[in-house]
């Protein structure tokens, strides 16, 4: 089981590092301006630039040899394992990747539990109910903040809890408080979603005919759920989770930046102000991968949580 869903996985993050890298190579060195100039910006300042400066950085990092040799030389590289060296500070990109992205999955994996622990719960509630009070509050909650951009609503969070209410710091890496806006900020998106979805997936369930056999044995409500309805539900919440988290790895850029928060995501951005082509290369590269990864896990948390694919397997 585990093969047929790998085998495919391992093929997709091999192209997925393929376009990620000649994509943004190409792009960065499409954006406008003297690449060695912001090179050089980044390094001493822009008070302390001139063009000697970003001619002795455009001769020592070889700027001026042709594009599809520098893009041919850093895919070489990255079949060494080897990311290169940040043109900024000087250090191996994968020792700043490997930092940073301890930061990225702390946030990215309380946006997760925050979201399951909001949208699921109140997704079932209403598929129990449709048409209620609940179910109604919940189709226009959901609505509204699907169409709310992460960093508009990461703003009106900070406003409100930090600002007004005081509960929170604004931005910054500590503790769980520094945590929680960014987290909640992510988790409110992906919650709206997965509210949705489970909402549906009760409903189904409960008109299903082994729901209402379940109540003719004299189930209690709660058993019922437990036996019939849990696992059922939960097949196309995590299904659709993996659609979701090309949400959280997009939110992920905005919301570290919005909150200074010390992960990949803002480490891609100051990269790119930068100019900094091998750190830009190896952080979207490994964003990239994320994905892969994480779509792995839902796959196969699918084939474990389907009633079907159990007895499958089992027999």
């Amino acid at each position: 089981m585990a093969r047929s869903v790998l085998l495919p996985r391992l093929v997709q993050a091999a192209l997925v590092a393929l376009v990620v890298g000649v994509l943004t190579f190409i792009l960065v060195r499409s954006l406008p301006g003297d690449m060695a100039y912001r090179i050089a910006a980044g390094r001493y300042g822009y008070d302390m630039v001139d063009t000697a400066a970003a001619d002795a950085v455009r001769r020592e990092l070889g700027l001026e040899q042709p594009a599809i040799t520098a893009l041919a030389g850093w895919l070489w590289d990255i079949l060494r394992l080897d990311f290169g060296k940040s043109l900024i500070s000087g250090e191996p990109v994968i020792d700043e990747i490997v930092h940073q992205l301890g930061a990225t999955m702390e946030l990215s994996l309380a946006a997760v539990l925050l979201s399951l622990l909001i949208g699921p719960p109140l997704g079932v509630l209403a598929g129990l109910r449709p048409g209620g009070w609940l179910d109604r509050a919940l189709l226009v909650a959901s609505s509204g903040l699907r169409a709310l951009p992460a960093f508009v609503l990461g703003l009106l969070l900070v406003l409100v809890l930090a600002r007004e209410l005081g509960l929170f710091p604004v931005a910054g890496h500590g503790g769980a408080r520094n945590l929680f806006l960014p987290a909640l900020t992510l988790a409110l998106g992906l919650a709206a979603v997965s509210a949705r979805v489970a909402r549906d997936a009760m409903l189904a369930v409960a008109q299903s005919p082994y729901y209402a056999f379940g109540r003719t044995k004299g189930l209690s409500e709660r058993e019922v759920f437990a036996r019939h309805g849990l696992r059922n539900v939960a097949v196309p919440v995590v299904t659709y989770l993996g659609v979701q988290f090309v949400y959280l790895i997009e939110g992920v850029v905005v919301v570290e930046s919005l909150f200074a928060w010390p992960g990949i995501g803002h480490a891609l951005v100051h990269a790119i102000f930068a100019r900094d082509v091998p750190m830009i290369q190896g952080t979207a590269l490994v964003m990239g991968l994320m994905f892969v990864v994480l779509n792995t896990g839902v796959d196969l948390a699918c084939r474990w949580l389907d009633p079907r694919g159990a007895r499958l397997t089992e027999g």
